[in-house]
């Protein structure tokens, strides 16, 4: 419903290349380039720097993107608003995740919500916590579900689960014969451990600090920006981590990592978030009631 050239543009602008936004809206080059030229034409201001290697937003662009971003996310609350006023719960339902729900947890939410609203059409992004909630706020998301207690008042916070963090290892690591592992112990391995903004990250780190012990005292040889990077890390042997218990039953099972409880137990909730201001949509609605009620009846976590 949009218009079609203001979809055009930020999708040019996203992407820095007319050739790769081409290929996203399935659109001919020459297509998208008409259309954003109509667009320059219209607004009589330039949008992009063009050279031959490559395109970059002026300072016009970059407020223009500012606001066909504002613009493209109120549209398609619009249309999910009135399909709800039309028809049984239907529409787009735009949700983010951090990486580890993104990952063990969201599949099988998903399909437990798209089976009961098959009309509903469902967008998941994935990030880690930090971003999650900055995209709620600026509405570019309807929900998110994070791993780390929510810093921003103007955000809605529901606790869906307890979730444990243990420490791996490699299955030939001394520790692995281990029956659990004290914070003050973690220094005297390398210590492999996830970004800054990562929930896990901060929870560990504040996990540290209680148990005084500063985070930049461990011997961190790597950081690195998903549950998949660290157990490889680890089962080749650089080093140690704290990880959610869940990403690991796996590779526990085929006994290729080790799993050892932190002394005091290290738990954390996984937290729903929505914005204050937003209006609670049927759908939103529906989706958080499924999903608050799953913890009740699956072994989810």
């Amino acid at each position: 419903m949009a218009d079609r050239r203001l979809q055009v543009f930020y999708t040019v602008a996203k992407q820095l290349s007319f050739t790769k936004a081409a290929e996203c809206l399935c659109m001919t080059q020459p297509a998208v380039t008409f259309q954003v030229k109509q667009l320059e034409a219209q607004l009589n201001i330039s949008l992009f720097e063009r050279s031959p290697s490559k395109i970059t937003l002026t300072p016009a662009g970059e407020l223009a993107m500012h606001y066909a971003e504002n613009i493209l996310n109120l549209t398609t609350e619009m249309e999910s608003r009135l399909a709800e006023m039309s028809e049984a719960t239907s529409g787009t339902l735009t949700i983010g995740a951090s990486t580890t729900i993104a990952d063990y947890m969201l599949p099988q939410m998903l399909g437990l919500f798209k089976a009961r609203f098959p009309q509903v059409q469902l967008r998941l992004s994935v990030a880690n916590s930090q971003n999650i909630e900055n995209r709620v706020i600026d509405h570019s998301l309807d929900v998110g579900l994070v791993e780390s207690p929510s810093h921003h008042v103007s955000l809605v916070t529901q606790v869906l689960y307890q979730d444990d963090l243990v420490v791996i290892c490699a299955a030939n690591h001394p520790w692995a014969g281990m029956a659990s592992i004290h914070p003050e112990q973690l220094s005297q391995e390398p210590y492999i451990g996830r970004e800054l903004g990562s929930g896990t990250r901060e929870v560990v780190d504040q996990y540290l600090r209680e148990h005084k012990i500063q985070p930049e005292s461990l011997d961190v040889v790597m950081e690195l920006g998903s549950p998949e990077a660290i157990k490889g890390a680890v089962e080749a042997g650089l080093g140690v981590a704290i990880v959610s218990r869940i990403t690991v039953m796996k590779e526990q099972k085929l006994g290729k990592l080790i799993a050892i409880p932190l002394i005091p137990v290290l738990r954390r909730d996984l937290t729903l978030v929505y914005t204050q201001e937003k209006f609670r949509s049927k759908l939103l609605q529906s989706f958080i009631d499924l999903i608050i009620d799953i913890p009740q009846s699956s072994s989810i976590g």
